[in-house]
């Protein structure tokens, strides 16, 4: 074995200069993210005392996704990468500066607050569905898995750091620092792209010249591609609703603060880079392999449910971000071997259609839940979603003759 490749089977996706510097970026510009989401979430329940409220938030910002994820999936398999993602994050920073001016008037006006996160999802959706294509470009095919898994891990580790300096800022300082923060957390993505060279990242030429003949529905795997996207909504709509959901149940019905409320999204996502580490050691992530993932994440829901006080809710938190992280990196990975390089974005558009498009919808459902019922409600409900999407996923792998992979093509 070559000493370049002893080198790459010891570090994986991090043997890629390329690789180094995205993830570098993005866990600084995911941490830089917390501060924004927190610090709008507890503006707008703190002015409206509504879940509700809340929960239109969340469809703002994740609404354009859903809109826009098809036409991101053609953008990201036919123009390079690097140039789709400089323009999102510039755009990101423009649009942060928008928030900045609405939260620093004397009174909230809500009408203008969504209007820019609106432009806000606009940008991330494509950003997200770009993203994801690009780690094919930067790792390769022998390195994808791992490098999809990976991926997960700055999204987790951001929120492990995020949400506690961000709790921490906005009880010192107020919301206008936070939005502050993450507007300057941008420039670490457009620097880190600027210093990929484009000699260093794996073509995937085919998906830009004739990519388009290759169609999703004549793949002979077409219906594990539907029955994941299917499982992917189910879950997202019920129990992804992480924003409204964790933010009440803290405040509102546990009675804790900004700080506490840092601590729980800082403890969930420790248990997600844990999920995503033993992820990384598996041979390999299929279809059927979200069957025990589903059933895992049901547990973890239904035990945070259950937890008498707040102190119990912060001791489960890791429990949750384990079934969170194993959840999501399943998806992804499996989605992704599951098609051709050439129809990657296309693919992954679709996945974050439903990981993303349908938060919104979840959202409303977990709002109205709360106010009607309390904060534990919408964990019981997606408890129940994600271990009647656990015998859906097994009983498609049975009936499939056991099959829950597909040869690369």
């Amino acid at each position: 074995m070559s000493s370049a490749a002893r080198r790459g089977a010891s570090f994986g996706p991090f043997s890629s200069r390329s690789y180094r510097l995205y993830f570098a970026g993005q866990l600084v510009s995911n941490t830089g993210s917390w501060f924004q989401n927190l610090a709008i979430s507890l503006v707008v329940l703190q002015a409206t005392g509504s879940a509700t409220a809340l929960a239109w938030v969340t469809m703002s910002q994740f609404a354009p996704v859903f809109l826009l994820a098809p036409l991101a999936g053609r953008l990201a398999d036919t123009i390079p990468i690097r140039r789709i993602l400089l323009v999102t994050s510039g755009g990101s920073v423009a649009v942060s500066v928008g928030l900045i001016a609405v939260l620093g008037q004397s009174e909230l006006s809500l009408p203008w607050l969504l209007g820019w996160l609106v432009l806000a999802g606009s940008f991330q959706g494509v950003e997200r569905i770009a993203a994801q294509a690009f780690v094919y470009e930067m790792v390769g095919p022998k390195l994808l898995k791992v490098g999809t898994v990976m991926t997960s891990v700055y999204v987790s580790a951001g929120r492990s750091i995020g949400p506690g300096l961000a709790g921490l800022s906005f009880a010192a300082f107020g919301p206008v620092p936070c939005l502050a923060i993450n507007a300057v957390s941008y420039a670490a993505v457009v620097i880190a792209v600027l210093l990929i060279r484009p000699a260093d990242l794996h073509g995937r030429q085919s998906s830009r010249r004739g990519g388009e003949k290759i169609l999703l529905r004549k793949l002979p795997v077409f219906p594990l591609l539907l029955a994941l996207l299917l499982v992917n909504v189910v879950v997202t709509v019920t129990a992804m609703n992480m924003n409204v959901v964790i933010t009440a149940l803290v405040t509102e019905t546990l009675g804790g603060g900004a700080e506490q409320l840092g601590a729980a999204h800082a403890l969930n996502a420790v248990g997600a880079v844990v999920g995503a580490f033993f992820l990384a050691r598996l041979r390999s992530l299929s279809f059927r392999t979200l069957a025990p993932v589903c059933v895992i994440f049901g547990v973890a829901l239904a035990a945070n449910a259950l937890a008498p006080s707040l102190a119990w809710f912060l001791a489960l938190a890791p429990v949750l971000g384990l079934g969170i992280g194993l959840f999501q990196a399943t998806l992804n990975a499996s989605a992704q071997s599951l098609v051709p390089p050439a129809a990657i974005g296309r693919m992954m558009s679709f996945v974050t259609m439903g990981t993303f498009g349908s938060i919104p919808f979840g959202a409303l459902i977990s709002g109205a839940l709360i106010d009607s019922a309390s904060g534990r409600a919408p964990f019981l409900v997606g408890s129940l979603a994600c271990v009647a999407s656990a015998v859906a996923v097994w009983i498609i792998v049975c009936r499939s003759g056991g099959r829950g992979t597909a040869p690369r093509g």
